[in-house]
């Protein structure tokens, strides 16, 4: 597929066909280019977590479900042949940047502009997405609740230096986008001319 399409075509597809795993070689495919993404120093500090079978992914919904939350909140009832939990390590970032060539001298994080372990991590995300696409699958990234992370890495052993910055499911779409919503998603869609701005900032 090229390049365009794949950007073109990129949404968020919530439903899938449950009779239809995603195949081996594919997984891998999305995982490889996934650890492809760019990263600050290089310090690759991500991590993904994989589940693709029905059993963890109802492990994953059931750590997810928050009492207080709406009931189609999508951690607690994604449902799809595979997940991707991405998570990023703060930590890996200060030590590469307490490195002798990087001119710092301690693991402060202060002098940061911005936390690119997430940010590192969400691109990563954005290649997983992409590559689920090129591959003829639909994907979908959503968040976990704040309050269940602790449950979540519980269930599934994940270290505290971890942070799920967000889940990706992925499968063969069963959520097919008609008309009606192709129009009412270009309306919403911003215009060009209200994010770019050239040569300086206006209003």
């Amino acid at each position: 597929m090229e390049f365009q399409d794949v950007v073109r075509r990129r949404r968020m597809v919530r439903r899938y066909d449950p009779d239809r795993p995603v195949p081996p070689e594919v997984v891998d495919r999305i995982l490889h280019n996934a650890v492809r993404a760019p990263s600050a120093g290089f310090s690759q500090g991500w991590g993904f977590l994989v589940l693709d079978t029905p059993e963890d992914i109802d492990r994953f919904r059931t750590a997810c479900r928050h009492e207080e939350w709406p009931d189609d909140y999508l951690a607690a009832t994604v449902r799809a042949p595979l997940l991707i939990v991405v998570h990023s390590n703060k930590d890996v970032y200060l030590d590469r940047y307490a490195q002798a060539d990087k001119g710092f001298t301690d693991r402060d994080d202060s002098w940061w502009p911005a936390p690119y372990w997430d940010i590192d991590a969400g691109m990563a995300a954005l290649l997983i997405l992409q590559t689920a696409v090129d591959a003829g699958l639909g994907a979908c990234f959503f968040g976990l609740p704040k309050e269940r992370i602790p449950v979540y890495r519980k269930a599934f052993g994940v270290p505290d230096a971890f942070h799920p910055i967000g889940a990706v499911s992925i499968g063969y779409p069963d959520d097919p986008l008609d008309d009606d919503r192709r129009a009412r998603f270009r309306a919403r869609r911003k215009p060009a001319t209200d994010v770019i701005h050239r040569g300086r900032w206006s209003t």
